[in-house]
């Protein structure tokens, strides 16, 4: 397949996503941010994007937590919105690519939680399976990430 986004000679990224994609993340975007801005922490399907820090430790996990909690959460959304400005751009500059890598991770983390992804899980599923659309998702999501790396990388 076509590599869809590549670095160009001034140093920003050419991103060739057709519309039907676009509207997609959009709609991923939306939902990502609902729920960062709700009490995702609270969510099991979150757990990548806030590990536990003290396990063994109640009192110091809630003292991390109460410190870097919202500065996490605050990051996460800064990128979203990053990503919401230049998500129908034809060109991006580094630090918009940057946070489009961030936020594509993140919903790849969650959806791969939610579907309890391993490194044994094999992601070829059968089309009537009722997950079948959530894997295509997940591996679509990494394809859009790899395409970011190797862009930012070249």
């Amino acid at each position: 397949m076509a590599r869809r986004i590549k670095r160009t000679r001034s140093g920003e990224f050419d991103v060739k996503l057709p519309v039907e994609e676009r509207e997609i993340l959009g709609n991923l975007l939306g939902q990502l941010r609902a729920a960062l801005t709700g009490d995702a922490s609270a969510d099991p399907g979150f757990r990548r994007l806030f590990p536990v820090a003290y396990a063994d430790d109640p009192a110091h996990e809630a003292e991390y937590r109460a410190l870097v909690g919202d500065d996490l959460v605050q990051r996460r959304v800064a990128n979203i919105d990053a990503m919401v400005a230049t998500l129908h751009a034809t060109r991006v500059d580094e630090d918009a690519l940057l946070a489009w890598m961030g936020v594509v991770n993140d919903l790849r983390l969650v959806l791969g939680t939610r579907l309890d992804v391993s490194e044994e899980t094999d992601l070829v599923v059968d089309p009537d399976d009722p997950e079948a659309a959530a894997y295509a998702l997940y591996g679509y999501l990494g394809w859009l990430l790899e395409q970011c790396v190797d862009a930012i990388s070249s």
